[in-house]
């Protein structure tokens, strides 16, 4: 026997099937959207690392430092190195102390509009006596 307005059909109803595709395109659209900002952010990883190795590459370039400033272009990347002498009063105490200097390298790498790191180091050196007796 059958009763009256009752569902005997196995079935969704369209508002049920609209409910879920709307949940599923939220779902979907959430997890793109994610990946996206994933690549986006690994980009910019990669482009931080690179500033951060030709920084230190440059830093590591002076061999023998002598204050001034340079700069140039590595691809997308605009760096500029400065080194300058820092004081330092305790290496002027004694004679043997005092031939020794202490250098600021200081590298900034820019690149995009707004994005630049910076990369400071100190390197002492002592002044050469050639064989003459006068400090070069």
């Amino acid at each position: 026997m059958r009763l009256r307005g009752s569902r005997s059909e196995a079935g969704f109803t369209l508002l049920e099937v609209l409910v879920a595709f709307t949940i599923l395109s939220v779902a979907v659209v959430g997890v793109i959207q994610g990946f996206a900002q994933g690549l986006r952010l690994l980009r910019a990883a990669g482009d931080q690392q690179m500033a951060v190795l030709i920084a230190d590459q440059k830093a590591r370039e002076v061999v023998i430092p002598v204050e001034g400033r340079d700069e140039g272009k590595e691809g997308a990347f605009d760096w500029q190195r400065t080194i300058s002498v820092v004081s330092a009063p305790d290496l002027t105490r004694t004679p043997a102390s005092a031939k020794w200097h202490v250098f600021q390298i200081d590298v900034t790498v820019r690149w995009g509009e707004k994005r630049r790191i910076e990369v400071v180091t100190l390197r002492t050196t002592a002044e050469k006596t050639p064989p003459g007796g006068v400090p070069r």
